[in-house]
C-alpha cells in the first residue's frame, strides 16, 4: 500500500514527470536522497513503471484516431495479436473479453491510411471501427487514494 508521502509524490510526477528530485524534496518535506529512495523502491514495487513523455499524434501528422474493435477469425487468435504489435500505428490495445479479443487505438493520418491497415487483417478478422471526434478525458492513472475513490463511488451510486 502506499502511505501519504508516497501519494503526494506521485500525484507531483502524474502533474508533471519532469519535476527535478530537488524540487520534489522541498515539495514532500523531505530530502533528496530520501525522495530519490522513495522513488526507487515505488519503481522496485512497480508502482511506478516508466518517466515518460507524452507525445501529440497530430504534431506527427495523425490527423485521425480510430477506436478498432478486432475480433480473430478462429485459429487466427496469435496471428492477429502479432499483427496488431507489429504495425507500429497501433499505439495501444487490450485483450478484451466480450464478443470481440482486441479493442486498440489506431493513429493514421488518413482514411486510406486506415483502409489500408485494415486490409492487412481484413483476412484474419473482423474489425469494427469509430473515429474519435475528442478525448473528454485523456488518460490517466487510477486514483491514488483507495478511501477517495470509494467516498466518490458512493456519490455516483446515491445520484
Amino acid at each position: 500500500m502506499l502511505d501519504d508521502l508516497d501519494r503526494n509524490l506521485l500525484e507531483i510526477l502524474v502533474k508533471d514527470a519532469r519535476t527535478s528530485l530537488k524540487e520534489l524534496a522541498a515539495q514532500v518535506g523531505l530530502s533528496s536522497p530520501s525522495v530519490s529512495e522513495r522513488l526507487r523502491r515505488l519503481e522496485e514495487r512497480g508502482v511506478i513503471r516508466a518517466f515518460t513523455v507524452e507525445i501529440d499524434p497530430l504534431a506527427l501528422g495523425y490527423t485521425l484516431q480510430a477506436i478498432v474493435r478486432i475480433r480473430p477469425l478462429p485459429g487466427k487468435l496469435h496471428i492477429v495479436q502479432k499483427l496488431i504489435e507489429d504495425i507500429p500505428e497501433f499505439g495501444e490495445c487490450d485483450k478484451v473479453t466480450g464478443d470481440d479479443c482486441f479493442v486498440a487505438r489506431l493513429f493514421v493520418r488518413s482514411i486510406g491510411d486506415l483502409d489500408g491497415i485494415l486490409d492487412r487483417i481484413a483476412d484474419k478478422a473482423e474489425t469494427s471501427t469509430a473515429i474519435i471526434k475528442a478525448q473528454p478525458i485523456r488518460r490517466r492513472p487510477p486514483p491514488l487514494d483507495a478511501a477517495a475513490s470509494r467516498d466518490r463511488a458512493k456519490v455516483l451510486h446515491a445520484s
